[in-house]
């Protein structure tokens, strides 16, 4: 149990919530945002005391039938409330490091994909494996070192014309933020993922701003669009698939048949593959 990042966690969504959110009268002038706290005591059937030290990092560890009564209260999404449970030590938490090895399953069919750009990140948002189109696409990460291959800290310590041309670097941003905070919740020994967290916090003043809400849940992105300088902007649809076992996701791009993009990508992959024949 995390006692102090829960206790933040919960004043962090708490203070988001107006009365009309929760169907309480608004009454008069408040002097902080947000549900007080007895109010949130109330919709989640405890006492005022034990939630102000659940706030305050005080108190023991709560029941699952608390931390039920407490999301319901403060309207957590079931990926916040997810993140709840494993900042309070009643959900599965992984120890160790996170996983850096791909399935050779995935890597084989990274290769197999017909017209489709796909990569591999980590939870750590390093780009464990592409195919060549990826690679013509984005950059070729095989021949990067690992640090240079973290698509987190390229979004927040590189200029921002490092992040190929993408059309959402700012929606990025945020999902890298809450995805972080999610893997540091899973890996919290791991000092591969707490030193990029802390690389970041120090480096990047809108990562800091970012990471001090604590969102753990961010719309997913359905299309992206690139501004490659040999084919120009190319709008890709946007599938990542989550490789549960080893905590990893299979980012996809592609493009609809016989729309401008995909003949943009079809000229892509032809001169990726040149470029690797002779390379």
């Amino acid at each position: 149990m995390d006692k102090q990042q829960l206790g933040t966690f919960l004043r962090s969504r708490r203070e988001r919530l107006l009365p009309e959110d929760v169907g309480l009268p608004a009454g008069p002038r408040r002097r902080t945002s947000g549900l007080r706290r007895e109010e949130v005591a109330v919709l989640a059937h405890i006492s005022t005391e034990y939630y102000i030290r659940l706030e305050q990092g005080r108190a023991p560890r709560p029941s699952a039938e608390v931390l039920a009564g407490i999301a319901s209260a403060l309207r957590l999404t079931d990926a916040e409330s997810d993140h709840l449970h494993v900042l309070a030590g009643t959900a599965p938490s992984r120890t160790g490091r996170h996983r850096r090895d791909v399935r050779p399953s995935i890597l084989v069919l990274l290769d197999r994909l017909p017209q489709t750009a796909g990569f591999v990140t980590s939870a750590a948002f390093e780009v464990l494996a592409c195919n060549d189109l990826a690679a013509a696409l984005m950059e070729d990460f095989r021949e990067l070192a690992p640090q240079d291959r973290n698509l987190a800290r390229r979004a927040f310590l590189e200029p921002a014309g490092s992040m190929y041309g993408v059309s959402d670097v700012a929606e990025f941003r945020h999902h890298v933020v809450m995805h972080l905070r999610a893997a540091l919740a899973r890996y919290p020994s791991d000092p591969v993922i707490s030193g990029l967290v802390d690389e970041l916090r120090e480096g990047s003043a809108d990562f800091a701003r970012l990471w001090e809400r604590h969102d753990v849940q961010a719309a997913p992105t359905l299309t992206k669009t690139f501004r490659h300088p040999l084919v120009g902007e190319i709008t890709v649809d946007c599938d990542s698939l989550a490789l549960t076992d080893h905590d990893q996701h299979l980012v996809l791009y592609s493009a609809p048949p016989g729309s401008r993009d995909a003949e943009a990508l079809a000229l892509l992959n032809v001169v990726g593959a040149q470029k690797f024949t002779n390379s």
